[in-house]
């Protein structure tokens, strides 16, 4: 899984971070940073869900083709 961040549209609500620490952290200004581009399976779940409640709209997760 690969994860896409809308620096944008980020509302800086920190849930992100929250739901997965691992993933996610928020720069000075409280807008999200990705700690990772391609999530690591064991980070699957809890990144997943930090897209489902970004408030923003700001996050999504792309699954990555077969074999990548």
């Amino acid at each position: 899984m690969k994860i896409e961040a809308n620096r944008e549209v980020c509302v800086s609500a920190g849930m992100c971070a929250l739901s997965a620490p691992e993933v996610f952290d928020q720069d000075d200004d409280g807008i999200v940073e990705l700690l990772v581009v391609e999530v690591p399976v064991e980070h699957a779940d809890s990144a997943t869900r930090a897209v489902a409640v970004c408030p923003s709209g700001a996050l999504r997760h792309v699954e990555l083709p077969e074999g990548d």
